[in-house]
């Protein structure tokens, strides 16, 4: 069975992207795992700071590592070497130092640390480029966002710090804006510049809302991983909501949440196809 690296490397090479898609507990596991497999393709799982203290650090590396199938884990935006370090050392296929709040010599500096630590153990992705935090459902589009990433100043980065993968501020932000869908204006050919600069893989972060369109572009051009989390958010919730509607009675969560972890898989059964060119 290969490995991320091996399957980030082919995915560059066919210009497919794979899935990452952010869970709070075993049942969405469950669901983007079904989902992956009804595809036959590699899927990233990803828990943020706060998704693993509510799951567990270890308890999470350790589902995942259960399954005999490409499902890999990563420690979504870290914002310290400590985080890093803890990732890590629990078994993490992968890691994101998070520094696009910082100057550019203090994101660099820890950035190169994560990776002089990970010493290869776990694939380390840097961010340059400020998009805002939380999968959440804006009112309207965030104001503190950074400027479109700078391809010179990527390719700096990559070079300083030796990370992996890079995640650039490409017209994308966490989260939507309640009933817009054309909210984000993602550039394909910053996309193209960043990549062919940098020669590593490029991650979309803030995927949820895009279309099918635009994001076929850009993984065209270069994005290798697309994160989606606000999506699996919000159809997790009206699936428990249908299902406890339905069954306002029902006492079993295995059969309330039904609706819920089914939503999901049809989710990511969906941008799965669009990602994969399927």
């Amino acid at each position: 069975m290969k490995n991320l690296r091996e399957c980030i490397a082919e995915a560059r090479q066919k210009k497919v992207a794979i899935g990452h898609f952010n869970v709070s507990d075993s049942n969405q596991v469950w669901a983007i795992f079904k989902a992956a497999q009804s595809l036959n393709v590699p899927v990233i799982i990803g828990v943020s700071e706060g998704e693993r203290d509510f799951i567990g650090v270890k308890q999470a590396v350790a589902l995942i590592k259960s399954f005999d199938y490409p499902i890999f884990i990563n420690a979504d935006h870290t914002y310290s070497f400590e985080k890093v370090k803890e990732a890590v050392d629990a078994g993490f296929d992968s890691v994101i130092f998070d520094g696009a709040q910082l100057s550019f010599e203090e994101n660099v500096k820890i950035a190169r640390q994560c990776v002089e630590y990970a010493s290869g153990r776990a694939i380390v992705e840097g961010e340059l480029g400020f998009i805002g935090k939380g999968s959440e459902i804006h009112d309207e589009i965030p104001a503190n966002l950074s400027a479109l990433t700078d391809p010179e100043e990527a390719k700096r980065f990559v070079e300083q710090t030796g990370v992996d993968m890079l995640a650039p501020a490409l017209g994308n932000f966490h989260g939507m804006v309640k009933g817009n869908t054309e909210a984000k204006k993602l550039n394909p050919e910053r996309v193209k510049e960043i990549s062919e600069i940098t020669k590593v893989p490029i991650v979309l972060h803030g995927g949820s809302g895009d279309s099918e369109e635009m994001l076929k572009e850009v993984i065209a051009n270069g994005v290798t991983i697309v994160h989606i989390n606000t999506e699996i958010r919000v159809a997790y919730k009206q699936g428990i909501m249908q299902g406890i509607s339905e069954n306002p009675e029902e006492v079993a969560p295995y059969k309330f949440l039904k609706p819920a972890v089914q939503a999901v898989q049809e989710l990511v059964e969906k941008k799965l196809r669009i990602f994969n060119n399927l």
